[in-house]
């Protein structure tokens, strides 16, 4: 074939070696052009017969990292063909050598799989990690990786998703070669001068003829066994164990086929759209308006960090991972102490699962200063106060910080429902105050939810966005209302629950429908485990500010028993164990007295019924946020939803799952069960688009 070249990839020669190099920055992505200049290039070299191999290299810091994500939904003719190419790459007559830095991942692998040898920097990063986003490698990965490495480490490799170095690579033989050097030139030099060596080399050994090692039906069972517990309800998980035993089993081209037709219809796959939806709305969600790259920020090279309970505890090791250090402030030494042994406690059960040294422990924990005065934080660049959640502890905490902390510190509160604006405005400094809602357990969890109160500056929410990218946390920026966005979902999530039961369901049914529907926790489980005094305060705070009598649900009633969830061993569950919910006899019968003693009517209630009325309270929640502000795009509220509650990734969050249920359905149930659906949603549903059509229109998407 005759392919003109294109500007994403030049040609160079080497002497008798020719020389691809794939420019089409930042990470060389399979993009439309990609194809079109390789293709160009071993046309040069098929007809020209001084040139004896071919080395395909990136430019830049990485050779390919992958497809283009956003190509996936084009009609298949305007594509690139990642199959079509790679079927003449494994074809090609003359030695083939992908010289690998930086990343080869998806698409990128999967080429470098398709040259007849593999050079690589001993920095460079290998990986099939498309599971990840509801798909396998279907440009002949599932085919050929397990011819390189085995079936064993194939499935771990694509199971995972996760990359692996090159020097383990080249132990398993995936590497042919580790070059000298760190730079992009040292791979060249070293790349051309293995395919001068191997010019010669007949027949090839092509990738495609080997036979796969260490593959039995045992291996295959054991895996389709583990996809349950890993992988529950998802798609592609069980393609890849399918496709490997083909692979296995079956002549290449046998399993390349089917891998083609398996690949579309995990690609249309609804949990691929979620996972795709929820990939590009990670990275849309670091996208503010008003904060741009000129905007000044504040260098953080000390945390101040009021409380040492589990919540500060947790947050103080977050800026201990990274080097940053953090003085930490109790009110009482016995607190404090226990603060600081529960910090260090978790670190070294970290290192007993090898993934810290004792050394990286001591390390750590000599960049934590335990104190009992508050004045020691007065040269803090970002305080952080986490404290109960009561206002008015923190308005004197605040208050008090006003007249400690240097000009230009940030003030900062976990608050996880309360006003931002109110805790500001005790300070001569509003612009510097911000919340930063931390997920428990806040070492742990990925989500930091970044309140902007009305007076917070460009500059602290800027700094706030970059220090949760330094701490390795997904910020995404709210506005202030009671619940910010995550909370003011669930407790509408939670009231929806607690009515269910009201009606007939028991609490076990509640939570089985949302393990359906990919929830690791239904809502009385995550209660429990939360505890059950936490929501107690914030109905009876809730209450007071409305002027309210006290509330006297069922829940409440469990709470006043001194049922506090899993802390106490009992809650809406008994824990015998510690951890694992049993039904509970003590629960049932409250539940039949509350209902008994309100006049209560109960019914049969369908798990369908129970699914939709808890996953639609809180699309129809998440509507009204959209309406008021509180949440820039549908797509941050799903990010909210993933990584701060558990909502299964491959649904893609609350807002893509009711786009994909069809908002006029959303809507139509909402109104069935006796709940109004929210004018943005009604609007939506009426005109037949979707909260993703919304995010485009207002440029947010």
């Amino acid at each position: 074939m005759t392919t003109a070249p294109t500007s994403m990839v030049d040609q160079s020669r080497e002497g008798d070696v020719l020389v691809l190099t794939i420019n089409n920055p930042p990470v060389n992505a399979f993009s439309p052009g990609v194809p079109e200049g390789l293709h160009a290039g071993l046309d040069v070299a098929e007809q020209d017969q001084s040139i004896k191999a071919v080395v395909i290299i990136g430019g830049g810091r990485t050779f390919i990292a992958g497809a283009d994500i956003k190509t996936f939904d084009l009609p298949r003719e305007q594509a690139p063909d990642l199959r079509g190419f790679i079927t003449r790459l494994d074809a090609f007559s003359k030695p083939t050598v992908a010289a690998i830095h930086g990343t080869a991942l998806g698409g990128g692998l999967e080429v470098a799989l398709a040259c007849t040898y593999r050079v690589a920097l001993a920095g460079a990063q290998l990986g099939l990690p498309e599971v990840k986003l509801g798909i396998f490698p279907g440009a002949g990965g599932t085919q050929r990786l397990p011819r390189v490495v085995g079936a064993q480490k194939a499935l771990e490799m694509m199971l995972s998703g996760n990359p692996i170095g090159a020097a383990e690579g080249a132990q398993m033989g995936l590497i042919d070669q580790l070059a000298e050097g760190k730079t992009e030139v040292d791979l060249r030099a070293a790349a051309v001068a293995f395919a001068r060596a191997h010019t010669d080399a007949r027949p090839l050994p092509r990738v495609s003829e080997r036979g796969v090692d260490g593959a039995n039906p045992e291996l295959f069972a054991a895996a389709r066994a583990g996809l349950g517990k890993t992988y529950r309800g998802q798609l592609s998980p069980g393609m890849i164990v399918d496709l490997t035993e083909i692979a296995a089993t079956r002549p290449f081209e046998e399993g390349w086929n089917a891998e083609a037709g398996l690949f579309l219809q995990a690609k249309d796959s609804p949990q691929s759209r979620g996972l795709r939806h929820i990939f590009f709305a990670e990275r849309e969600s670091a996208r503010v308006p008003g904060i741009g790259k000129d905007t000044p920020m504040t260098d953080i090279r000390s945390v101040g960090v009021i409380g040492a309970g589990t919540m500060g505890g947790g947050i103080a090791m977050n800026f201990l991972n990274v080097g940053i250090p953090v003085t930490i402030v109790e009110t009482a030494q016995d607190a404090l102490d226990r603060g600081v042994a529960t910090i260090r406690r978790n670190y070294e059960n970290t290192a007993k699962k090898g993934r810290l040294s004792m050394d990286d422990v001591e390390a750590r924990m000599a960049l934590l200063t335990p104190t009992l005065n508050m004045g020691d934080l007065a040269q803090a660049d970002i305080i952080i106060e986490a404290v109960f959640e009561n206002m008015d502890v923190k308005k004197d905490i605040f208050t008090r910080l006003d007249g400690i902390a240097k000009p230009g510190a940030i003030l900062a509160s976990n608050t996880s429902t309360l006003d931002v604006n109110e805790i500001a405005s005790v300070t001569s400094r509003p612009e510097s105050v911000i919340g930063l809602h931390f997920f428990s357990p806040a070492n742990v969890m990925k989500l930091l939810e970044i309140v902007r109160a009305e007076k917070t500056s460009a500059s602290v929410l800027a700094t706030s966005m970059a220090l949760a990218r330094k701490i390795r946390k997904v910020g995404v920026v709210v506005g202030v209302c009671d619940g910010f966005v995550g909370n003011r979902m669930v407790h509408r999530y939670g009231d929806e629950a607690r009515k269910l039961v009201e009606e007939g369901a028991n609490p076990q049914d509640v939570d089985a429908a949302m393990h359906a529907l990919g929830l690791a926790m239904g809502p009385f489980e995550m209660s429990d485990m939360a505890g059950l005094d936490i929501g107690y305060s914030i109905r009876q705070h809730q209450a007071k500010v409305r002027g309210e009598p006290q509330p006297d649900g069922w829940l409440d009633r469990i709470v006043a028993q001194g049922r506090k969830g899993q802390k106490t061993q009992a809650g809406i569950y008994d824990y015998p164990d510690g951890r694992k919910p049993v039904p509970s006899t003590e629960t049932s019968d409250l539940i039949a007295t509350y209902r008994s003693e309100k006049g209560l009517q109960t019914r049969e209630l369908s798990p369908q019924e129970i699914t939709e009325r808890l996953a639609y309270s809180l699309v129809n929640e998440g509507a009204k946020i959209l309406e008021e502000g509180i949440a820039q795009r549908a797509g941050d509220i799903d990010v909210i939803y993933i990584y701060g509650y558990g909502f299964p990734a491959y649904r893609g969050g609350p807002m893509q799952y009711a786009d994909e249920m069809g908002l006029s359905n959303v809507a139509a149930a909402l109104e069935k069960y006796g709940q109004t659906p929210a004018p943005l949603l009604k609007q939506l549903a009426d005109e037949g688009k979707t909260f993703g059509a919304w995010d485009k229109e207002k440029g947010r998407g």
